[in-house]
């Protein structure tokens, strides 16, 4: 068996397949089924978007007598068959194609079609293999492939609104996750950001609570279809992470950065100004319609970060510090967190 690297631009492809010397073989698919029309649309937006996508492999023979080279999809079905669908105008993007919602292949503008057809697909390409060879190869590459953690399988079961809307708040404020360090990289590319923002919408739907698999993913699949507090939840957390970003901004190199207390802090901020269900009737501090009501509301927040880095149990932030070191998903300490916050912010 050889493989070599290559490219083949989707115009390419497209004549290949309109002349019969490639095909796709299902045999080789693990889902021959076509994917969801957000998740094609999401694709298609991600060619027009010139962002990369992963190899697709292709099985070349010589066709005799003629000696042609004949083709086969073995890993890339989904993918091929959206690009020709799409060029042969059969769906058209959703929503979740900011810039191209509504269109189909023959509605684009012509410099977007021609950035779509001469878009250079990665591919390598695989000679004097047998089926057995073919089967081997992918079970070496799977054996060496992470198992997906639980933000990857919600992104890959779901290709609805709310997967959108978190998409979305990544494309806005990804710079911020990153530039601050909130995660790091390794996190960022296993989702650990969209997580980030799921568990901003949980303290939104249903208050400060433990985070579980079972609820972020209940989320996702409460608002696939329907998604009526999209404009408020995006509005609010996008007037909180750019008061963060202006106002609190000297906070960037302390340990209210960590991603767990970084969280806490938008979840009070959100409840100082709009309320968090069920906090206020919890912890006794009330919504004042203001991210901060005191001028010292930096310098306390930054002696809480300072206690937390030093891990100083002496000091009047005691149980603030306690619930940052032990349990950090969980309520109980997600609440002491909030009450510290938000008695910063309110200056109590």
């Amino acid at each position: 068996m050889r493989l070599q690297e290559s490219s083949i631009s989707v115009a390419e492809l497209i004549d290949q397949f309109n002349r019969g010397d490639m095909v796709v073989n299902n045999e080789y698919q693990r889902q021959p089924r076509l994917w969801p029309s957000a998740a094609r649309s999401y694709f298609i937006d991600t060619i027009l978007c010139g962002f990369p996508f992963p190899k697709i492999y292709v099985l070349e023979q010589l066709r005799l007598p003629q000696m042609r080279p004949f083709k086969e999809i073995v890993d890339g079905q989904q993918r091929v068959t959206t690009i020709i669908d799409y060029a042969q105008g059969r769906f058209a993007l959703g929503s979740n194609s900011l810039q191209f919602a509504g269109k189909r292949y023959q509605d684009l503008e012509p410099d977007d079609q021609i950035r779509f057809m001469s878009y250079a697909i990665s591919c390598d390409v695989i000679r004097d293999a047998e089926r057995a060879d073919i089967l081997q190869m992918f079970r070496r590459m799977n054996a060496y492939t992470l198992p997906l953690n639980e933000a990857e399988k919600r992104h890959s079961e779901f290709f609805g609104l709310f997967k959108d809307w978190v998409t979305e708040r990544l494309d806005k404020w990804g710079h911020l996750i990153t530039e601050w360090k909130i995660l790091s990289s390794r996190g960022i590319v296993r989702m650990e950001d969209a997580e980030l923002i799921a568990e901003i919408a949980l303290a939104l739907e249903d208050g400060i609570q433990s985070t579980s698999a079972a609820k972020l993913r209940k989320l996702y699949k409460k608002y696939d279809a329907e998604f009526p507090l999209q404009d408020e939840w995006s509005a609010r957390i996008d007037e909180t992470l750019q008061f963060i970003q202006t106002d609190l901004s000297r906070l960037q190199q302390t340990y209210m950065t960590k991603s767990y207390a970084f969280l806490s802090l938008v979840v009070s901020l959100i409840h100082n100004r709009w309320g968090i269900p069920g906090l206020a009737d919890i912890i006794k501090i009330h919504p004042t319609g203001a991210f901060i009501n005191t001028p010292d509301a930096f310098n306390r927040l930054a002696d809480l970060a300072y206690a937390h880095e030093n891990k100083d149990l002496d000091s009047p932030y005691r149980l603030y510090v306690e619930a940052c070191i032990a349990g950090s998903n969980r309520a109980p300490q997600r609440l002491v967190r909030a009450d510290f916050i938000l008695k910063a912010l309110q200056g109590i």
